[in-house]
């Protein structure tokens, strides 16, 4: 295991370097001059001669691979620069909000798991029953709606009309509910189905017929020998899910006005903050490589006779 998580972390090395140079060179193929923006916001007119000082002190005017490495240098120290909006430290700002995103989207995961656990068994239980069938009908429904029109109509419902819940902000347990689930919700009923057919696939091999023979309960059938073996398929899309619930926190987060950095990136996007922009791009792939690795090691917590490539 440590020999193989060894041969990762090294492979890790190249492939976050190709991501940071995709975060920088694709960022600077967008339209719009940061220096312009900057000078709008001070109410100044950006004259020629306005703009290019202030490039050359952005160090916008130096060549692309002296503006990457003189970035990465930076990055590697874990300073990604100062915002162009707020002059302040972009890593402060992204420690300060990171904790919001993470709320929201380990609270989303949460559910997700939860649901799917939950309606997935007992569908496998109630195969081709009136469960199962409700829960097609789910899935089909998390399927197609947006989250964003998720998010709005559960506002409306929820909170305007009934008032149950906060329409927006962050703050105690309450607040986070609608946005876990406008995130979640999707994922979860789309997670059931897939365990669902892993599990009716699982319940057909031999050993399960072996268990039966013995006498075992269904559920103790279902819950010891079947649902370890079950969850294997699912635990990829468990890892790719998790990352796509930190990346899709920036509609929500808009929607619901929570204060993490997927709100502060559409800022920064509409602005041409390029620092945060780049530093967020770079920190999400940067979570879905470990989210992958972790996935790996899960493997083999979960099945023994799965072996890593350590050589």
């Amino acid at each position: 295991m440590l020999a193989y998580l060894g041969k990762r972390f090294l492979f890790l090395i190249p492939l976050w370097l190709g991501l940071s140079l995709i975060a920088f060179f694709f960022l600077q193929l967008t339209p719009g001059d940061p220096a312009e923006i900057l000078l709008r916001k001070e109410g100044i007119e950006p004259t020629p001669e306005a703009l290019q000082s202030l490039r050359r002190e952005l160090g916008l005017e130096d060549a692309f691979y002296i503006q990457y490495g003189r970035w990465l240098w930076k990055v590697i120290q874990l300073d990604f620069g100062t915002s162009y909006r707020t002059g302040e430290s972009v890593a402060k700002e992204i420690f300060r909000r990171l904790p919001a995103t993470l709320e929201l989207t380990f609270a989303s995961f949460f559910l997700m798991v939860t649901i799917a656990l939950s309606v997935g068994l007992l569908s496998t239980l109630k195969e081709h029953r009136t469960f199962d069938r409700i829960g097609l009908i789910l899935a089909i429904i998390g399927a197609s709606i947006p989250g964003f029109w998720l998010g709005l109509l559960l506002i409306y419902l929820f909170s305007v009309t009934l008032g149950w819940f906060p329409v927006m902000g962050r703050g105690g347990l309450s607040y986070i509910v609608l946005p876990a689930i406008t995130l979640g919700f999707g994922a979860a009923v789309t997670q059931a189905r897939l365990l669902r057919t892993s599990l009716i696939e699982v319940l057909r091999k031999d050993f399960i017929t072996v268990a039966r023979a013995k006498g075992l309960s269904q559920a103790r059938i279902l819950l010891r020998h079947a649902l370890p073996n079950g969850l294997l398929p699912l635990l990829t899309t468990f890892g790719m899910v998790l990352g796509r619930l930190l990346s899709g926190a920036v509609i929500v987060e808009t929607i619901f006005a929570w204060p993490g950095i997927g709100r502060m990136t559409i800022e920064a996007i509409l602005q041409r903050d390029y620092p945060i922009i780049q530093a967020y791009v770079l920190l999400t792939a940067t979570i879905f490589v470990l989210i992958n690795l972790c996935v790996d090691v899960g493997y083999r917590l979960l099945d023994p006779r799965i072996e890593l490539d350590s050589q």
